[in-house]
């Protein structure tokens, strides 16, 4: 009985020897693991640094407008979609046009356009800044040409100016407004028994929710608040372009036409590239861009900053569970 019990605490004692062996094996390659991912981390956050540092040292620190003596063209672009935080944002849109504007040698502005609009928000604001710089300094005239395409808030953007030059091809026009209301899924909801959960505070608020039925008096409301908007644009483009718009009931319908369309309903004045109408209208051949871009290190800030963020979130998450 007693070498019974004996082999018994023996066994026992080389089982639990045995457990804390394989435990001491499992905490320690965890760790290894753990220190391994935050080493990897702490690697990865250190080339970030290098990188942000190597490119913010060859950067300029700060845009300045283009210094030249002789008489020129000057060049603002609008690329791209019109909207705050994109390239083409109101701006450094009008902060080029200042510049422009106020240099003492360019002696005309030229604003090529390449943009199937945006923002009326963003558009209008150009807009306004081009009437008033254009009264600040009545002696030097505005051109825009539009390139591939100039529609919606581009356009609005362009009626500013005192012509309009475009190519056969272009897209011009879609005078309108658009707000993107998604799509109703009440029906798919109601056949999956799926129920519908909101909660608000005020009577209108879950206005255009796509997982409820289109209420007739909110369609009312959204549809008058358009109306509002493109009523806006049209008094803008009106007072661009004043009587060359002919009278045709589908010029602020929403509807886009080619640029030999464009200049039948007085859209546009005339057909020429950005070189042309500098040769040929401003008289200055020479063209200077005045166009302020984002800096390409606040841009490469951008695309990685999110990256950094999870990266820094993984490595104190690290410390964290290290240190529980």
């Amino acid at each position: 009985m007693s070498n019974t019990e004996d082999t018994g605490t023996e066994t026992e004692n080389k089982n639990n020897k045995e457990w804390k062996l394989i435990e001491k094996m499992i905490m320690s390659l965890g760790q290894e693991q753990t220190r391994s991912r935050r080493w990897g981390i702490f690697f990865k956050l250190l080339t970030f640094t290098y990188l942000f540092f190597a490119i913010y040292m060859f950067m300029p620190k700060e845009v300045h407008a283009p210094v030249t003596s002789s008489a020129h063209t000057a060049l603002v672009d609008i690329k791209g979609v019109i909207a705050d935080g994109e390239e083409a944002n109101a701006d450094l849109v009008v902060s080029g046009l200042k510049n422009a504007f106020e240099a003492r040698a360019s002696k005309s502005i030229l604003l090529r356009i390449n943009s199937p609009g945006g923002s009326p928000v963003q558009s209008a604001y150009i807009f306004d800044e081009v009437r008033r710089l254009r009264g600040l300094y009545p002696e030097k005239k505005l051109y825009a040409v539009i390139t591939d395409i100039g529609a919606s808030g581009a356009y609005y953007i362009a009626a500013s100016a005192d012509e309009i030059y475009a190519n056969e091809s272009s897209l011009v026009g879609s005078i309108g407004v658009i707000m993107g209301g998604g799509f109703g899924f009440e029906k798919a909801l109601k056949k999956l028994g799926v129920e519908r959960r909101l909660i608000t505070s005020g009577e209108h608020k879950s206005v255009m929710d796509p997982f409820l039925p289109v209420d007739e008096f909110e369609e009312k409301h959204v549809k008058n608040m358009l109306h509002g908007v493109h009523q806006q644009f049209i008094n803008s483009v009106k007072l661009g372009r004043g009587d060359r718009l002919k009278d045709n009931p589908e010029l602020f319908s929403g509807l886009f036409w080619n640029g030999v369309d464009a200049k039948e309903l007085g859209l546009v004045d005339g057909f020429g590239s950005p070189g042309y109408v500098a040769r040929e209208i401003i008289g200055y051949e020479e063209i200077v861009d005045y166009t302020v871009r984002p800096n390409p290190f606040e841009i490469f800030l951008g695309r990685v900053g999110a990256e950094v963020t999870q990266s820094l979130g993984a490595l104190f998450g690290e410390y964290g569970t290290v240190m529980r």
